[in-house]
């Protein structure tokens, strides 16, 4: 049965306002452990450190500006509108994300997707997708791309350590869409911009919720009917990883042992500097 999650406004000063969505019930959104919807417009978070888990960005195609992304990997390289960058922190990475223009809004989403139990500890590895690249498919009064994953015939061209969808949804006013589930996966429906009835739930307008549809046995669907001024949303799916998570900061494990090694790793330096 379907379920709602109520998203939360977070912000700092001027520079950052986001609605995040954290679930009470973390085995609904599995393997996703966040999303936020932000607005970036000047330099918010220091660099800092990630283990354990996936930190994704998908900037959106109407952003005023793109965002620069650096690593202690090495990577330099910018995220424009419309593309998606995955780095998969494993065993532990330092990295540091600002608007490319300051002043502009950045509009992006941060994911932060777990990683299989054995990836965890894996080095450090970044994908960057540019906008030309993501797939789009076409209907009458709607248009879906899909940076992560499968849609129709249009697939992804990365192939990222945890299967994930994200489908980049814009629909005109009172059309109708059909969104397919794979047969155990989680998925859930994050409004962007203005309304729709989604699986006979009120989602978006001046609501801060998102429409949960837990794992089901067999493939499933997700039912969208944009209201009187159109729709943008994202649609978030993926297999549940079923492990738990231990978080200290900005890192997650598996286990409080895999969690008290990566943090004595990055205070030793192991995860090296920007």
């Amino acid at each position: 049965m379907n379920a709602i999650a109520h998203l939360h406004r977070e912000s700092r000063g001027n520079h950052f306002r986001a609605r995040s969505l954290r679930s009470a019930d973390p085995a609904l959104i599995d393997p996703f452990l966040g999303i936020d919807h932000a607005r970036i417009s000047a330099p918010t978070f220091p660099a800092h450190p990630h283990a354990g888990f996936s930190a994704v960005s998908y900037v959106f195609a109407d952003s005023e500006t793109g965002i620069a992304n650096r690593d202690s990997l090495g990577n330099r390289n910018l995220i424009l509108p419309g593309g998606l960058h995955w780095m998969a922190a494993g065993r532990g990475v330092v990295h540091e994300e600002v608007p490319v223009e300051i002043g502009k809004a950045a509009h992006m989403l941060q994911i932060f997707i777990n990683l299989p139990r054995e990836a965890q500890s894996a080095e450090p590895f970044t994908m960057n997708l540019p906008p030309q690249d993501v797939p789009e498919v076409h209907l009458s009064g709607a248009r879906i791309r899909n940076p992560l994953g499968s849609f129709g015939e249009k697939a992804s061209p990365i192939s990222p350590p945890t299967d994930v969808s994200l489908f980049d949804i814009s629909l005109e006013e009172g059309v109708s869409l059909t969104l397919p589930v794979g047969a155990g996966q989680n998925a859930f429906v994050m409004p962007i911009d203005g309304n729709a009835v989604v699986d006979g739930h009120h989602l978006g307008g001046n609501d801060l919720t998102a429409l949960l549809s837990p794992a089901k046995l067999e493939a499933s669907e997700i039912g969208i009917l944009a209201g009187e001024s159109g729709f943008r949303a994202v649609l978030f799916a993926g297999r549940p990883l079923r492990l738990p998570v231990y978080w200290r900061g900005p890192m997650a494990m598996a286990s409080t042992a895999a969690l008290d090694a990566a943090t004595a790793a990055y205070q030793r330096g192991d995860f090296g500097t920007i």
